[in-house]
C-alpha cells in the first residue's frame, strides 16, 4: 500500500487550516455575542495554539512528500507559484488579518460603536475574501499543474 495519497490528504488538510481561521473569523464573528460563540472559540484557539501544531505538521508532510516524489519537484514552475502565492497568504494572515481580528473582538467585548466595529469588520471580510480567492488560485495550480513558462 502506498503512504502518499494519505500523506497528501493530511498535507491538504494542514495547509488549508493553517490559513482557516483568518478567512472564516471575520463571517463567523457576530456583534451580538463576540467571543463568546463556539465556532469562534474554536477558531481562535486553533489560530492561537494550533497554529504551531499544524505548522509543524505542515512542515513533516511537505518534507515527505519531497522525498518520495524528488527534489525536482520543486523545479516546477506551477508549484514555485503556489508556494510563492501560499508565503504571501501567511505573511497577510500573520501581519494583517490576525491583528485586526484581535482587535475586533476586542472591540466587540468592550461595547465599542456599532459604526467603528461595522466598518472594521466589513474590512476584515474583504481581507478575507482576498485570501480565500488565493487558496482557490493555489488549489487551481495545484490540481492542473499548468506549464507556466
Amino acid at each position: 500500500m502506498s503512504w502518499f495519497p494519505i500523506l497528501l490528504a493530511a498535507h491538504i488538510v494542514l495547509a488549508v487550516a493553517l490559513l482557516l481561521p483568518s478567512v472564516l473569523l471575520p463571517f463567523v464573528l457576530r456583534r451580538n455575542d463576540g467571543a463568546s460563540h463556539p465556532a469562534t472559540k474554536a477558531l481562535t484557539t486553533m489560530q492561537g495554539t494550533g497554529t504551531l501544531i499544524i505548522a509543524t505538521g505542515l512542515a513533516i508532510t511537505g518534507t515527505a512528500m519531497l522525498l518520495i516524489l524528488g527534489p525536482e519537484l520543486l523545479t516546477q514552475p506551477w508549484l514555485l507559484v503556489a508556494l510563492t502565492l501560499y508565503g504571501i497568504n501567511l505573511v497577510v494572515a500573520a501581519v494583517i488579518s490576525r491583528p485586526n481580528l484581535r482587535r475586533l473582538i476586542g472591540l466587540s467585548m468592550a461595547g465599542a460603536d456599532d459604526d467603528t466595529w461595522s466598518r472594521r469588520a466589513r474590512q476584515q471580510r474583504y481581507v478575507a475574501y482576498g485570501m480565500a480567492s488565493v487558496i482557490g488560485v493555489i488549489g487551481f495550480l495545484m490540481s492542473t499543474k499548468p506549464n507556466l513558462w
